[in-house]
């Protein structure tokens, strides 16, 4: 039988992407007006982190719901995986759309929370499918000290 996962995960990443991708290019004419440390990656390398990192999510999250985890933890992963998407589409809505930019650095860090907070959870079923989610936990953490940066160069 079909499993339904298997075209609801991948679309709520691409939603996720895409919509994040609308805000972000929102404010792009404001963001090249801002000041950045020389350390900011180039766009394009921003652009080809996250498309690894939603690849290496939507990975995690079909392997996650092959296994059929217990309905005592499967709403848990399941409401995490959907808090950490609005989580992250909303990182892009404070900073690029609003230039919220301190308060989107205290988002980033939720966003953070939140994907350790997966990690944690989907250990004991796969560390296969946890250990996809660590590239995307380091990068929130360099987004976020690098959001913080920006917001503190640009008072």
């Amino acid at each position: 039988m079909f499993n339904l996962s298997y075209i609801f995960i991948p679309l709520t990443t691409l939603t996720v992407a895409l919509g994040g991708s609308r805000l972000t290019s929102s404010g792009m004419a404001w963001y090249k007006t801002i000041k950045k440390p020389t350390w900011t990656p180039p766009g394009s390398i921003i652009g080809l982190v996250w498309t690894v990192i939603f690849i290496l999510t939507t990975v995690s999250a079909l392997i996650v719901w092959s296994l059929k985890p217990s309905p005592k933890i499967l709403p848990w992963i399941a409401g995490l995986f959907l808090a950490n998407a609005a989580l992250n589409m909303l990182w892009s809505y404070f900073f690029f759309y609003k230039h919220w930019m301190v308060l989107a650095g205290w988002e980033a860090m939720l966003l953070d929370l939140s994907v350790i907070a997966l990690i944690v959870l989907i250990w004991p079923l796969s560390r296969w499918a946890s250990a996809l989610l660590m590239p995307y936990a380091a990068w929130v953490a360099f987004a976020t000290y690098l959001t913080f940066t920006v917001a503190g160069m640009n008072r």
